[in-house]
């Protein structure tokens, strides 16, 4: 059997339809000295000392997202101290797990590009409202059934990436950028009408760390210069200590370990019905990690078939989705937060982010470590994701510059995409009057942004008299 599928993801990723092929420019490669066989820099094995500091600044960066996912289950769900404790060292270690499997791509499941894995938050609300619905076996049964939704969509889904040019990814990681960038203010702010919202010191320490952090860009060289992020990201925590907000302290360092328990929730209890939520989103998912892959393909400059590999990035999610839903997780996906990582430090080796995965496995098992994390104030992660994610959406401009905007269909896409995308994002609410099915995908900016986008560029290039545009 195990043969079988092999025999047919190799015969899958033989099909290349060259007309929808997307190649991003050549970047030149980390190591300048002459090679006899040079190595692409997404391959490119780096020096232990350097792998592991990349890595770290990885894992800082994305930290908050198991985290806060995490802390809104067992608040939401009234989640004992020990379950949370649990499911927060499983969450680490399945965010560790799928960023090595992305990282190194065995046998066609993973991009073998530099991805973080980690929960989505919209699958970790669709988590917690089947669970309030039903019950925790349930909610674990429909990931589970997600899961497996994947790989049965995947063929159909496969057959729809022409539909999504440069014109279209650029507009995808635009709002995804948009939309990061209001997680990461809300961080910063706190919720509009809650205790503390805006306060001074936070705004303050959220500025203090975007300072520090062009500051060390500005003026350290080397390897230094790559690590601005994490180093402004612990010059924004000292601040914080400064400040009296940020209290080592407080961390118990008991238990010291804390592993995964199996099935914690029981039995999975599988509901079709109850999973559609989830299932809908496994679509929506699809078309982000489309967006994600062809962006991280040229944020490391390796050229990318969208027929060959989006679906090693999709199959990844599917494969971590599955073994997250044993150990009580929700969906873990491809983040495309780590992109501006990429981008902003020029570190494009792949084997970094199998570092990272490493760590967050380490982090995942040493329960001190997890804790402390989880103390790092809001508002320096806040500082630290606006310049990350506002790189996101410099490259989703700079995808949209090759595409002709003067033209008349082109503008139009755009036009309406950025309406459709930047609704839900901005006004919050917007669809809360719709059936509790629908609001869910509406209300999903980057998706429907995204799908709006491929949809207009099949009706103006693809569909009917198409030499009138």
């Amino acid at each position: 059997m195990a043969d079988h599928l092999a025999q047919a993801v190799s015969a899958e990723e033989t099909v290349v339809e060259h007309n929808n092929t997307y190649h991003p420019p050549r970047v030149p490669l980390l190591d300048t000295a002459a090679q006899s066989h040079p190595v692409a820099a997404v391959d490119e094995r780096l020096a232990t000392g350097k792998l592991l500091l990349f890595g770290l600044q990885h894992v800082l960066v994305m930290a908050a997202a198991p985290i806060a996912s995490v802390f809104m289950m067992a608040k939401a769900l009234g989640l004992s101290q020990a379950l949370t404790i649990n499911l927060l060292s499983a969450t680490f270690v399945m965010c560790g797990l799928g960023s090595m499997l992305q990282s190194i791509g065995p046998r066609g499941i993973g991009a073998r590009l530099p991805f973080i894995m980690l929960p989505g938050g919209a699958p970790v609300v669709l988590f917690i409202l089947i669970a309030q619905q039903t019950n925790l076996q349930t909610a674990a049964g429909a990931v589970l059934l997600t899961g497996l939704a994947y790989f049965v969509l995947l063929p159909v889904f496969r057959r729809c990436l022409r539909f999504f040019p440069s014109l279209v990814v650029g507009t995808m990681l635009l709002l995804v950028s948009v939309n990061l960038v209001k997680v990461s203010g809300l961080l910063i702010t706190g919720n509009p009408g809650t205790p503390g919202f805006a306060a001074p010191t936070n705004i303050f320490l959220a500025f203090a760390t975007i300072l520090f952090t062009v500051l060390f860009s500005r003026t350290l060289k080397g390897i230094w210069c790559q690590l601005a992020i994490l180093l402004g990201l612990v010059a924004g925590t000292l601040a914080a200590a400064a400040c009296g907000v940020f209290k080592v302290g407080t961390v118990a360092l008991w238990p010291l370990f804390s592993a995964p328990v199996l099935l914690p929730f029981g039995l999975p209890q599988f509901d079709v019905v109850a999973a559609l939520p989830l299932i809908i989103f496994s679509v929506i998912s699809m078309v982000e990690a489309t967006g994600q892959t062809v962006a991280i393909g040229e944020a490391v400059g390796k050229d990318i078939d969208q027929q060959r590999d989006v679906p090693k990035t999709i199959r990844g999610d599917a494969v971590m989705s599955l073994v997250g839903a044993l150990f009580g997780t929700s969906l873990i996906v491809t983040s495309g937060e780590n992109i501006g990582v990429v981008r902003a430090t020029g570190v494009r080796s792949r084997f970094v982010t199998m570092v990272s995965g490493v760590i967050l496995i380490v982090f995942g098992l040493l329960a001190p470590l997890t804790k402390l994390l989880s103390l790092v104030p809001e508002a320096v992660v806040g500082g630290t994701g606006v310049i990350v994610f506002a790189i996101v959406g410099i490259m989703g401009i700079d995808m949209l510059r090759r595409s002709d905007l003067r033209n008349h269909a082109n503008m139009y896409i755009l036009a309406v995409a950025l309406c459709a995308g930047l609704l839900p994002i901005l006004i919050p609410g917007l669809y809360v009057n719709f059936p509790p099915g629908v609001r869910m995908f509406l209300s999903n900016g980057v998706a429907m942004g995204a799908i709006t986008a491929a949809a207009l560029n099949f009706l103006f290039f693809h569909f009917g008299n198409k030499e009138k545009h």
